[in-house]
């Protein structure tokens, strides 16, 4: 705990404490639980998304321009629902 741990026992923990405060911990639950939950929901947007423009390209419904345009769209949004942390 704190910034006098060792060097091998900060490597290999999964979480170090950089303060003595124990309080910090049910927060730090609560942000990787919500951080795991966008990042899920970020991986089946993406993918649905992607998805749908593959089914659209078969027929020739979708062109390389709207298909470019809705990839950069994805990105902005995926990036927008990760910036929801940022309230925590």
């Amino acid at each position: 705990m704190g910034g006098a741990g060792t060097d091998a026992a900060l490597e290999t923990a999964d979480i170090a404490l950089m303060s003595d405060d124990l309080n910090k911990v049910p927060f730090t639950i609560a942000l990787s639980r919500k951080t795991l939950r966008i990042i899920k929901e970020n991986i089946t947007f993406a993918l649905g998304l992607k998805t749908i423009a593959l089914l659209l390209v078969i027929p020739g419904w979708l062109t390389l321009w709207i298909a470019i345009f809705a990839d950069m769209g994805a990105t902005l949004l995926v990036t927008m629902n990760s910036l929801r942390l940022m309230k925590m």
